[in-house]
């Protein structure tokens, strides 16, 4: 029989993770599943700060966008006077006037066509990029509480498909928006310089067509909400199915998660088929309300003409003024469901970004001591995870740790023993009594530097997609070659590096894929050299080594400890035998403490796992 680690918490801490967490003053209350309803676009205004970083862009862009839409809206003036005074040879010079100008406002049309493409374009992949950018970094301060409960998969979508969502719209729906919007402005304008009775009767009508638009805009909205949401769902299942592809395959279950996914799927089709039908009943109700009533208003026009109220050049350029802004407000109504779409991925985002990190900085940190010599206090914790509130893993525990000891935590599963790693490196925070390193409360140290001055080799090993050589500077980026080097040859990474195709250079693939579990922890154990601090967390660091490397990495730990406190949960206590002290934990409390000899002559939990051990 083993004695099992209790995996309450995050399990894929590293040496090096202080990083993922930094100051902010608040508790994470904002999850995933509860979201505040937001009214019109007004979760776009977040994106503002964003966009205005680039003024002087979006300046030329303006300029760019009014020259085309004044450009485009002097076309019906030349083609009224050409109407009004024909075609006839005394007009030849008239004419080849006009249109070797209307062939100049072309020119600034397609000049201006593209620099408003191209600087709307690059606002909106920079504005895109820096709202990625904004994200992941505040996903990688959020504590491990948030973790606990929300879906990596549904926070991956979010990153990805709601930005790819935004950045739609940044890159081209706002564009259109705000040519359309220039040119119904003009259109209307120049409407009424070419005829106010007809004008004012476009005006009446134009409520007919904004009323059904925002009416049905918000229901097409809500809509493109859920449609996301189902989208996230289905993504967050691919993503940890895939994640477990073997265990899937290994009890033959693709059937089963294949048929739940394709449910997932379906439901987000139908999502995605409801917002279409929703779009598509706004967009045939805006153009048929807008066409509808140009051409009841041109009826009426025809008459002003064949009265000889108006001259047929007049009702030429109204009709082009009206088909300008009867096409822009057909363009409106589709952006504004794209605008829709934009405010839903904005929503859930700023729901990421509004999520606030439950440990913090302390106002004003306490310096640890310098050197740091890695004493380690439990006095009278008390605590229980935020997603299991009512289940107290640590009941009022208490114990030391000398600086420059050597301490084996063991007890049965369950008993907490992750947990006090968790709560050294204050990845959660206990609900009572503290928790103190080098005299240091860790709640009032700097996060940076408390677990600055921290190394963990965890039993489940996180290896990036990176070579080996990074893989061991991960928990010190700003080692050289050589130090890197040593740390391998210490924790025998050098024994199989040596022999991959590309040596320490060689890619590993995805969480370390192409090496194997043994590989994978003497890659932690070089980390944990590499980084050489005061206080080293040993979580299991041996449990998947063979025996004859546990023997060579047993040898580097003796060197490695002979100068820093070290904490070890010991899996096989016949590797902690040697231990300063052990320290067995049983239902969230300390049992015993004492040497190896010391508790088997005492019996109790100890002696029995030892001799249950001991006697396989």
């Amino acid at each position: 029989m083993t004695v099992d680690t209790g995996r309450a918490g995050p399990q894929d801490i590293q040496s090096g993770a202080g990083v993922a967490d930094a100051a902010k003053p608040a508790v994470e209350t904002d999850e995933p599943g509860r979201r505040p309803k937001a009214a019109s676009l007004r979760p776009l205004s977040r994106l503002l700060p964003f966009l205005f970083r680039y003024r002087a862009r979006i300046a030329i862009a303006v300029l760019f966008l009014t020259l085309a839409a004044a450009s485009t809206l002097v076309v019906p003036v030349a083609v009224r006077r050409v109407i009004d005074h024909g075609f006839s040879g005394e007009n030849a010079a008239f004419v080849d006037q006009y249109f070797s100008v209307m062939m100049f406002v072309v020119a600034v049309l397609a000049v201006s066509s593209a620099g408003r493409y191209y600087f709307v374009t690059w606002i909106g992949e920079r504005v895109v990029a820096d709202l990625r950018d904004a994200v992941f970094s505040h996903l990688l301060k959020l504590s491990p509480s948030f973790y606990d409960t929300a879906q990596s998969g549904e926070v991956l979508a979010r990153l990805t498909a709601d930005t790819t969502q935004v950045k739609n719209v940044f890159g081209s729906t706002v564009s259109v928006a705000l040519r359309n919007i220039v040119m119904l402005i003009g259109a209307i304008a120049m409407l009424m310089a070419t005829s106010l009775k007809l004008s004012g009767m476009v005006l009446l009508v134009i409520p007919l067509i904004v009323l059904p638009m925002v009416f049905f805009g918000r229901k097409v909205r809500k809509l493109s909400r859920h449609a996301q949401d189902t989208l996230a769902s289905s993504a967050a299942l691919a993503q940890e199915s895939l994640y477990s592809v073997q265990a899937v395959q290994a009890f033959g279950q693709e059937p089963r998660i294949g048929k739940t996914f394709n449910a997932a799927t379906h439901e987000a089709f139908a999502a995605a088929a409801a917002r279409a039908r929703g779009r598509a009943f706004l967009t045939a109700a805006i153009i048929f309300l807008a066409f509808g009533a140009i051409i009841g208003i041109l009826w009426y026009g025809a008459q002003e003409v064949l009265s000889g109220d108006m001259t047929p050049g007049t009702l030429g350029q109204f009709l082009l003024y009206a088909a300008f802004a009867a096409g822009a407000m057909g363009s409106l109504s589709e952006v504004w469901g794209e605008l829709q779409l934009a405010a839903g991925a904005a929503e859930r985002l700023s729901e990421l970004l509004d999520t606030k990190p439950g440990i913090a900085d302390p106002a004003m940190p306490v310096a640890l001591p310098s050197p740091a010599k890695g004493a380690v206090i439990f006095d009278k914790v008390r605590f229980a995870y935020p997603s299991r509130p009512d289940d107290q893993v640590l009941k009022g525990l208490s114990f030391s740790v000398n600086p420059g000891e050597t301490v084996a935590i063991v007890g049965p599963s369950g008993a907490g023993k992750s947990t006090l790693f968790a709560l050294i490196l204050r990845f959660y925070d206990p609900q009572s009594g503290t928790v103190r390193l080098d005299g240091v409360n860790v709640a009032d140290a700097a996060l940076e530097d408390l677990r600055g001055a921290i190394s963990l080799v965890p039993q489940d090993t996180v290896i990036f997609s990176a070579s080996v050589l990074d893989n061991i500077r991960f928990s010190r980026p700003s080692a050289s070659d050589d130090e890197v080097m040593q740390a391998a040859k210490l924790a025998r990474v050098d024994e199989f590096a040596v022999r991959l195709s590309q040596g320490f250079e060689t890619q590993v693939g995805e969480r370390g894929v192409t090496l194997s579990g043994g590989q994978r922890q003497r890659v932690a154990i070089a980390r944990a050299v590499l980084r050489d601090t005061s206080l080293l967390l040993l979580d299991e660091a041996t449990s998947a080594l063979d025996a004859e490397s546990e023997q060579y990495v047993q040898a580097a730990f003796e060197d490695l400890m002979q100068h820093r406190t070290t904490l070890v949960i010991a899996h096989r206590l016949a590797t902690v035998r040697n231990a300063d002290r052990i320290v067995v934990l049983d239902d969230g409390c300390v049992a015993a403490e004492g040497s190896h000899a010391e508790l088997m002559k005492k019996g109790g939990l100890y002696a029995r796992l030892a001799k249950l051990q001991f006697s396989n």
